[in-house]
């Protein structure tokens, strides 16, 4: 996957808001976790309170005491994180043995009697302690007193806590991370499903396997598939105007085509040989001009679409040889197959007759006594090999640069590589199929290699 794949994109995007949404989610549970702990922590300090308040008493000389001590052992040993304090206005103060021999740094803030406060203050030791008091007037005599009783309890068990279970909520939140990044990837993938059955279906149809994409698809996938359907069917349609025009066009031309031949050929019955020469010349450049460029309009407009008709091998060529055994080059040699059982090629057949014809011609031409026609496929059908052979002379190495070079038109050069190879590689370029020549033949002659390739979406 590239940084443009929208798969890519998707599954980012997805991991992007797991991790944001964990982190949120991770940091909100740590916070009330912490509250969840302060709170109990809270209900205890309010349970002990309460024992503190029930035991509070004033002697008749006004000094305060408590009948009986809070239960929790921890109140007498030194700095243990469990303490409580109580004061009056006249500055007397009691406090467990488990502040040894610190304070409560209690607020001056005014508190009405029976209201509660929390406080989150320092306390023993540098220590941070959660703070619970209560304010309540006791009768001395004709005195009112106010007193304040605090109970306060350490926070470090309470940061011991959270840091124990962020740790326990990293690693659950890391493992649910991982199932909703394969979950993202699962759906991505089930999602784009359909957009990958498109694309192979455009594939298809270059490849000449279907001739329309299936319209079995979701529906936010089917407007576009009948849109794509309906180009198709809208490109075939141009295609068939086009080929008739061109067949329209050549009939146009043919016909004064063949009235400058009939006139040079009067020209020259009359005595007038150079001008007959002239015109016969010219005859026969444009009349190689408009079958190529006939050619060539014609399979431009079927090379995407004719694929979906693959033209079986064997008959095609037994086609061809018999019609070349008529002419004078194809009646003194021999030709042999060599094919695969029921072997198809994906182009059309007049296309592919176009292409076996000259080059079976070409062959005929040059060979002394044999001609050879193979082919290959490999296992998987993504690359076909069709070789035509002959035992000639081959054809010269300055020419056979010629025709190799990059970008050469092969019909201006020698007169045994002109317009037909060039029609060759005119309809195989629309297939995205190549031409190759080389004198490596078995035979001792040339060899005509056509080849697939990935274009012709094989």
């Amino acid at each position: 996957m590239t940084g443009s794949s929208l798969r890519l994109r998707l599954i980012v995007g997805g991991m992007a808001a797991i991790l944001l949404a964990l982190t949120v989610a991770g940091g909100g549970l740590v916070h009330l976790f912490k509250r969840h702990v302060a709170r109990t922590i809270a209900d205890d300090l309010n349970l002990h309170l309460s024992q503190i308040l029930a035991a509070l008493d004033v002697n008749p000389d006004g000094s305060l005491v408590l009948t009986r001590k809070p239960g929790d052992p921890r109140f007498e040993v030194p700095l243990s994180g469990l303490y409580w304090q109580v004061g009056d206005d006249r500055e007397q103060l009691l406090r467990s043995r488990s502040l040894w021999d610190a304070t409560l740094p209690i607020a001056a803030d005014a508190i009405s009697p029976g209201e509660e406060h929390r406080h989150v203050m320092p306390g023993p030791g540098r220590d941070r302690v959660l703070a619970v008091e209560r304010s309540v007037v006791l009768t001395v005599g004709d005195r009112k007193m106010p007193v304040r009783v605090a109970v306060a309890a350490s926070l470090h068990g309470v940061s011991k806590a959270s840091a124990a279970f962020t740790r326990d909520l990293a690693i659950a939140l890391a493992i649910l991370g991982a199932v909703l990044t394969g979950a993202t990837i699962l759906q991505v993938g089930l999602g784009l499903r359909p957009l990958d059955r498109l694309r192979r279906g455009v594939a298809d149809i270059r490849a000449g396997r279907i001739v329309n994409l299936p319209t079995t698809v979701p529906s936010e996938v089917h407007p576009l598939v009948e849109e794509m359907n309906a180009l198709i069917d809208s490109q075939e349609r141009e295609i068939e105007r086009s080929r008739g025009r061109a067949a329209d066009l050549a009939h146009g031309l043919k016909t004064p085509l063949a009235a400058l031949s009939a006139d040079a050929r009067r020209l020259r019955g009359q005595g007038e040989k150079h001008i007959a020469d002239d015109i016969e010349s010219v005859v026969a450049a444009m009349g190689r001009h408009v079958d190529r460029e006939l050619a060539r309009a014609r399979v431009r407009g079927v090379a995407g679409r004719s694929a979906s008709r693959p033209t079986p091998l064997a008959p095609l060529l037994a086609s061809l040889i018999a019609t070349l055994g008529r002419t004078p080059e194809g009646a003194r040699v021999v030709f042999d197959t060599s094919l695969p059982r029921d072997f198809a090629i994906p182009m059309d057949r007049t296309d592919l007759a176009e292409v076996l014809g000259n080059l079976l011609e070409n062959a005929a031409r040059h060979a002394s006594t044999r001609v050879l026609v193979s082919a290959a496929a490999d296992e998987a059908g993504a690359r076909v090999l069709i070789t035509v052979e002959d035992d000639g002379v081959g054809i010269a190495p300055e020419v056979r640069d010629w025709v190799m070079a990059r970008g050469v038109r092969l019909d201006e050069r020698e007169r045994g590589t002109g317009l037909g190879l060039a029609i060759v590689q005119d309809v195989l370029d629309a297939y995205g199929w190549r031409l190759s020549l080389d004198a490596s033949s078995a035979l001792g002659g040339l060899r005509a290699t056509i080849e697939s390739g990935r274009q012709a979406g094989l």
